[in-house]
């Protein structure tokens, strides 16, 4: 899953990719409310953590604008902990709100949770026939036994598994589990494809030859 972190201070910044990126995320960073507003309506992100305090325009004006165009679950982390503040938040799009300072388990934890509501999973464990998918400590089982998968492997089978039963195209997984900075080879989704059969069944995953990839067990 792929995040956008909007955040002006550049050693936390850095910190909550490193610790997004440890867990399994794809992040890109903006340290500026224009450049954050552009991303935010250029990607498809699966949530996006929103500084309210930014140069350029300020994260109020940045929710605003980009709920125009976009249902993007917006977390916003800030240090502004009036309720005030947190009620217009939530008035103006935001799906949650976090003061600073944090925990970051927590904040994983609230991401994660925006990310399978908005996909319509509240459930952290998703169940496809033999395979069980667990989103919270990104696991995967097969059988009742923990089945190993390289960081993106997993990340596709989340991907797949929140969207059972719907077409899941090439541009869609680039989107989603790729950073702006990934420069993969365009063959390297196969070669995954390939990996997960391999190790949940051949079955597992259907392609849909030119268009992408789907599960419906």
């Amino acid at each position: 899953m792929r995040i956008l972190v909007v955040e002006d201070e550049p050693d936390l910044a850095a910190a909550l990719k490193k610790a997004l990126v440890e867990d399994g995320f794809a992040c890109d960073v903006a340290g500026d409310g224009r450049s954050g507003l552009f991303n935010g309506q250029s990607w498809e992100y699966d949530a996006i953590v929103l500084d309210l305090m930014l140069p350029g325009i300020d994260g109020w004006e940045l929710l605003k604008q980009l709920r125009s165009k976009r249902t993007t679950p917006v977390l916003i982390l800030t240090a502004r902990d009036a309720m005030s503040d947190k009620l217009r938040g939530f008035n103006t799009g935001a799906d949650d709100y976090l003061t600073k300072p944090f925990a970051l388990e927590e904040l994983l934890a609230r991401l994660k949770a925006l990310i399978r509501r908005s996909a319509g999973k509240p459930s952290p464990v998703i169940r496809l026939g033999a395979v069980q998918v667990d989103t919270g400590s990104r696991t995967v089982t097969r059988d009742g036994r923990d089945v190993p998968l390289a960081p993106k492997e997993y990340a596709l089978v989340e991907l797949l598994a929140l969207n059972r039963g719907k077409l899941v195209t090439r541009t869609m997984i680039y989107n989603h589990i790729y950073d702006e900075t990934d420069d993969s080879l365009s063959n390297v989704v196969d070669v995954y494809v390939s990996n997960i059969r391999k190790k949940l069944g051949a079955e597992f995953v259907e392609t849909r030859r030119g268009m992408g990839y789907v599960i419906h067990a």
